[in-house]
């Protein structure tokens, strides 16, 4: 196949997407991303990238083209700024594309907005459309504080509405998200449930091995306003005193400086800040647990984050404070504790729970792998993605 992939996010940007390419490369497809300038998270432009530089290159048998957009910086407006410089520039590179594909497939994260450059390529050439749904727009606005009711998500209702139901086939990390698409947006599917895999350097992570305490906790990933880790360092106080627990922060974000300023005087919060993830392995192995938060909001409960298909492929026990999807997965996989989300008492009682009984750690983390090689493994993502892909080629 000659896959035509759009997603305003990628490498050397932190997202799975990049893998997704790669490993569909290595299976003999011809892949030619279109994205943007990296920026994500801190919204600066990466050394070496600034003023156009890299804009074409191959990278793990990929073509990746970089269309020129505003970094996302700091606030509303950049972001919105961020969003529509790339749809923008997509757009006008795609005119000049040939029609020299089979399918296009959009890795569509927030906004859904990159998908449009996209679909309207898809439509000019008589092409097919596979959309992989990661986060549920305009849905996700409201996790931020904005209403249904807001004027800004009636903008956005009809943009999203219109791009779900252009898409010929969409792909679902929840099972969540389906009754949202049909039932409020109408948007026909066919749907296809494709929860995300770890990329292999996570389950090369060495064995859990039992010890005596300090025991590390470690949040890794972005540090947004929906990730709550604020409820963490709120837990981490709540600790303090206590002594058999640290917890490392690993990442960077737009409350990165929130909750620094928030861990202030804290002797069990150590932050480590944004890291490679050929770096990864270190801090998964120095773990005794692996932190998920997100914010009490109907669509984060419908979402399964992808880092806990990272920490049960590590082989790690998982400890939330988070519900809906995640909350049902830890208690299914019996791979952890779960506090409500936001709820900082109850995580900080979760984990006395555990520090009082640390041979769980071992049991915990044994069941997450086992159940992230029967549910959760790259293989069986990657058979089903390329089968829907091939089905869609014209």
């Amino acid at each position: 196949m000659k896959v035509l992939v759009v997603c305003q996010y990628y490498k050397p940007e932190p997202f799975r997407i990049s893998d997704i390419c790669e490993a569909l490369a290595e299976a003999g497809h011809a892949v030619t991303v279109v994205t943007g300038t990296p920026n994500y998270p801190e919204g600066i432009i990466y050394e070496g990238y600034e003023n156009g530089a890299h804009g074409d290159e191959v990278i793990g048998g990929v073509r990746v083209h970089r269309c020129p957009l505003i970094p996302r910086k700091t606030g509303a407006l950049y972001r919105f700024l961020n969003y529509y410089s790339f749809v923008f520039s997509a757009h006008k590179f795609l005119r000049q594309m040939e029609d020299d594909f089979d399918v296009v497939f959009v890795n569509q994260l927030s906004p859904v907005m990159m998908a449009e450059p996209a679909l309207k390529w898809a439509k000019r050439h008589g092409k097919k459309c596979v959309l992989y749904c990661l986060d549920l727009w305009p849905e996700s606005l409201t996790a931020g504080g904005i209403g249904r009711s807001s004027p800004i998500y009636k903008l956005f209702y009809p943009i999203s509405r219109k791009i779900y139901r252009a898409a010929d086939h969409i792909l679902v990390t929840s099972k969540g998200f389906v009754p949202y698409l049909r039932d409020y947006i109408q948007a026909a599917g066919p749907y296809t449930y494709l929860p995300q895999y770890a990329e292999e350097l996570f389950g090369q992570v060495p064995e859990y091995v039992p010890h005596e305490g300090p025991y590390h906790f470690v949040f890794a990933g972005n540090i947004g306003d929906m990730q709550s880790v604020e409820t963490i360092i709120e837990a981490a106080a709540l600790l303090k005193g206590d002594g058999r627990a640290v917890f490392d922060i690993v990442g960077d974000g737009v409350a990165l400086t929130r909750c620094r300023e928030m861990a202030d005087g804290l002797p069990n919060v150590v932050f480590h800040g944004r890291r490679d993830v050929s770096e990864m392995e270190r801090f998964y192995t120095m773990a005794d647990a692996m932190l998920v938060s997100l914010k009490d909001n109907p669509v984060m409960a419908s979402t399964l984050p992808g880092k806990v298909q990272s920490y049960m492929a590590a082989g790690r026990t998982v400890v939330g404070s988070i519900g809906g999807e995640t909350a049902s997965l830890i208690a299914e996989a019996n791979c952890g504790v779960c506090a409500a989300p936001e709820n900082s008492r109850e995580l900080a009682e979760k984990i006395r729970e555990l520090l009082d009984a640390p041979e769980r750690f071992a049991l915990y983390g044994k069941n997450a792998k086992a159940y992230y090689q029967d549910t959760f493994r790259k293989e069986a993502f990657m058979q089903k993605l390329i089968s829907v892909l091939s089905d869609h080629c014209g």
